[in-house]
């Protein structure tokens, strides 16, 4: 029986190629818990050294933003006068950069 017959959950992986890099998504696996997910993940995704370091999370547990709320959930606030510097009047005894 496969991890989808099974029911487990589907996980996350990331891969942190080398010290000082971003971890990368670097794809998805069912397993039956975390330790599984890891060791899971291992197998998988650095089987030739390709890593420094794994993250498995689990997908259920992953908030994103949705791609149709790409443009009102980016926009910067550039009508939002109170949050530029310029909005505000520095007192004369603050010093000056």
């Amino acid at each position: 029986m496969n991890g989808i017959q099974a029911g487990w959950p589907l996980y996350e992986v990331f891969v942190r190629p080398r010290r000082g890099l971003n971890h990368v998504h670097v794809g998805s696996l069912h397993a039956s818990d975390d330790r599984m997910a890891l060791l899971s993940a291992r197998d998988l995704y650095t089987r030739r050294n390709e890593g420094v370091s794994l993250w498995v999370v689990r997908s259920d547990a992953i908030t994103a933003s949705a791609p149709d709320e790409q443009d009102p959930f980016f926009v910067p606030g550039g009508d939002k006068v109170y949050r530029h510097p310029t909005f505000y009047d520095i007192p004369e005894d603050v010093p000056h950069i």
